[in-house]
């Protein structure tokens, strides 16, 4: 029974200062921010709909200036949940609506400059759309490219573009997104018998520009350091390599190609086997810059001379290359254009309201770079 006496005692001092300290509309907001906001990360309409006693669709409904919310309780609602710091959840609007503001894009190797300059163009055009951009890597490999996929579905992205990985064959994952309705380019590698946006750059003319290149400074018995011939520009640059050289007159040995050779440790390695036989190439063209800086380095290690004895060019024209001695010449594939053509080709698939919409190839024209590594034999 004292007890008892205690606690309401106790209860009715505490209940007396509450309600001569906070009368005020203005002072009940302090108390409320300081035990409801202050241990929450973020205030919600059920906070607002809470503080003014009244139902949270009647909250949702008046931030979201729904006709049925007179103007006087929208202004209320609205003031109250300017003065409890709400901020509206965008992201779970666009759930809720089966869409986001957000855009995704899957890439090989975030660390290679061609895709980096990629990604660099098409945020540069996502943030004129006021989107979001999420990148995903797959690091060069199949699973990881359905992971990546997986995932900018499950968040609903309103866009995907993609550049299929080196392991990547199987085009199911590809046709699921296209399926679902969601717009998708390809870029740079692509499953071409799949009908959607793509963005190409003309591999097979990069190529011919290179090796014509080498022919025409006196290059003649030339290898070939290709990538896996699966893959669109890889099968397009060793068709450009071979073009060049019949329509110079020269027949392509099959045995100076050499398919997937497209790392710095590959190109050394097998630069090391070719070059230490009887009969040596003059010459190296290679898919990729990275097996080109290879070529370069085990050369060098066997005191061949670039490009007295030995000519090299490489693919994609990296920033290394205008920094080694001597200068790697290169084939520059604009890359961040790249990027904006592919992201602006898939913000008009987006904001698109034609059913019969009819996907676009378009295909960007590479430019030859020429520095010392190539320049006479």
């Amino acid at each position: 029974m004292i007890i008892f006496l205690l606690y309401k005692i106790i209860y009715n001092a505490i209940t007396t200062y509450i309600t001569n300290r906070f009368d005020t509309k203005n002072n009940l907001l302090s108390l409320f921010r300081k035990h409801c906001v202050l241990k929450k990360k973020t205030v919600t309409i059920d906070d607002i709909a809470r503080y003014l006693n009244i139902a949270t669709s009647t909250v949702s409904r008046a931030l979201s200036d729904h006709h049925s919310i007179s103007d006087q309780t929208k202004k209320l609602i609205k003031d109250t949940a300017k003065k409890l710091n709400y901020r509206p959840n965008s992201l779970a609007a666009n759930f809720r609506k089966g869409k986001t503001k957000t855009i995704g894009l899957v890439v090989p190797r975030i660390n290679r400059n061609f895709f980096s300059n990629v990604i660099h163009g098409v945020e540069y055009v996502a943030n004129q759309f006021e989107y979001s951009l999420i990148i995903c890597q797959s690091n060069e490999t199949y699973k990881s490219e359905l992971e990546a996929i997986e995932t900018l579905m499950n968040n609903r992205v309103a866009g995907i573009l993609i550049s299929i990985s080196r392991e990547t064959r199987k085009p199911g994952h590809i046709k699921s997104v296209i399926e679902k309705g969601i717009p998708l380019v390809q870029f740079d590698r692509v499953f071409e018998e799949i009908k959607s946006n793509k963005v190409l750059n003309d591999n097979l003319n990069g190529a011919y520009s290179a090796v014509k290149g080498l022919i025409d400074q006196g290059y003649r018995r030339i290898v070939h350091f290709a990538g896996p011939y699966y893959i669109n520009i890889y099968q397009d640059r060793y068709e450009g390599y071979k073009k060049a050289l019949l329509d110079s007159g020269l027949t392509p040995d099959e045995k100076l190609v050499f398919e997937n050779i497209l790392t710095r440790e590959e190109g050394y390695e097998k630069t090391m086997e070719i070059f230490g036989k009887a009969n040596r190439p003059d010459a190296v063209f290679a898919a990729s810059d990275f097996s080109a800086l290879g070529a370069m380095i085990a050369l060098k290690d066997m005191n061949i001379k670039i490009p007295g004895e030995v000519g090299v060019v490489g693919y994609a024209n990296e920033p290394f290359t205008d920094y080694i001695s001597p200068g790697l010449t290169s084939v520059d594939q604009h890359s961040v254009e790249m990027g904006q053509t592919a992201a602006r080709l898939l913000f008009e698939e987006i904001l698109n309201e034609d059913e019969n919409y009819v996907p676009k190839t378009l295909t960007l024209k590479p430019d030859l770079v020429i520095r010392d590594s190539s320049s006479g034999g």
